[in-house]
């Protein structure tokens, strides 16, 4: 069975030359939106370049489960246990606003506890924490950094495109497949626009009944892996409040995570796709959806969700203080690709531009209780 999954080699990683001087360029321009985000954010405080409204800081509790094949039982999952953990869910969206206005595009950010050894950040190497922050899509819509800098301008710039209507849209889909005039017919990009289209198309519905993957491929060990956090069947099956109607109301995706969480617990799977064949299932084209008939998702672990309230604006300032990046990790999840490894130092940046901004101590929390007091 092992023979059949492809071993990590750095090789299966693309060495793009114009690699450092395109992610500088990301930098500077995240940290002038953030910086800009104060005033023109419309929340008094600097927002995320992404995932800019959260929905609520949940706690939780990951147990890593027992008798996994080895293929699976790598790294972190090598050692059955129970971690505290917590799971702050978010739009998409670089903006603040009404959901409405945001659309359905949302994300899991997870933190898990006590994992020893040292992450891959270098100035925060011993946390003892482990993060994945992962979207509602099982497909991103840029694959290099070059792509990402003219892709990043037009979210930023959305609301004005789309205020204009028609014309504004046709303006803004023209400019993502040209790259805004940059990119020669041949090398249009085609493949990310489908791929954000399809992410467009996803329905709004409670978070807790979305599945969410690492944007890109990670390693799992001696392996290459997407790993998805999806909906636990009979948890899935007990929500009430199921279909979500941005237009009913400025807040819908919150209140409805809210008074599920007021009702009754819940749970994820945390599940690992392993990669069986780089040609169908890529590690730099984010855009491709890798065929679970090549590789099932399978259960590695799962997030616990207890009853609990989140309401209440400390909720949302504990939530905005945190910070999550799917570099904190250790060496045997490393990100795949040249986009995940440009989130290394893009996250980063942003972290400390906004935590400075907003008077914010950036320090890593040791516990779930640290941050939100011990469990009721």
């Amino acid at each position: 069975m092992a023979a059949q999954f492809v071993r990590y080699t750095p090789d299966v990683e693309d060495d793009d030359p114009n690699f450092d001087r395109n992610l500088q360029t990301v930098i500077e321009k995240t940290e002038s939106y953030i910086a800009e985000s104060v005033e023109a954010g419309g929340t008094g405080r600097a927002l995320r370049d992404a995932h800019a409204k959260g929905y609520g800081l949940v706690r939780g509790e990951v147990e890593i489960l027992s008798g996994l094949a080895p293929e699976y039982a790598q790294g972190i999952y090598a050692t059955p246990g129970t971690h505290d953990a917590l799971i702050r869910f978010s739009n998409g969206s670089p903006h603040a606003g009404a959901d409405a206005r945001l659309g359905a595009a949302t994300g899991l950010a997870l933190k898990i506890f006590d994992i020893p050894g040292p992450t891959l950040l270098d100035d925060e190497p011993d946390t003892g924490t482990f993060d994945y922050a992962n979207i509602n899509g099982p497909v991103f819509f840029s694959n290099t950094v070059e792509h990402y800098l003219f892709i990043q301008e037009l979210f930023l710039d959305a609301p004005d495109y789309f205020s204009q209507g028609r014309p504004g849209a046709r303006r803004f889909f023209t400019d993502f497949v040209t790259g805004k005039g940059t990119l020669d017919q041949d090398n249009w990009a085609w493949d990310e626009f489908l791929a954000f289209l399809r992410l467009s198309k996803i329905p709004p519905v409670n978070v807790l009944l979305s599945s969410y993957w690492t944007m890109g491929a990670v390693r799992h060990g001696d392996h290459i892996a997407k790993v998805r956090i999806t909906p636990e069947p009979s948890s899935a099956a007990a929500v009430v409040r199921r279909t979500i109607d941005p237009t009913s109301a400025a807040e819908v995706f919150r209140p409805a995570l809210e008074a599920e969480l007021q009702e009754r617990p819940y749970a994820f799977d945390i599940q690992v796709q392993l990669c069986t064949d780089l040609e169908r299932m890529p590690v730099e084209d984010t855009t491709v959806e890798w065929p679970e008939q090549l590789s099932p998702s399978i259960t590695v672990a799962r997030l616990r969700l207890p009853q609990q309230d989140i309401s209440g604006p400390e909720n949302l300032e504990k939530m905005d203080a945190l910070s999550f990046t799917p570099w904190r990790v250790t060496a045997e999840h490393a990100p795949l690709g040249n986009i995940m490894r440009a989130r290394k130092e893009v996250y980063r940046h942003s972290s400390i531009e906004r935590h400075q901004l907003n008077q914010q101590p950036r320090t890593e929390p040791r516990s779930a209780d640290e941050v939100l007091g011990p469990a009721q």
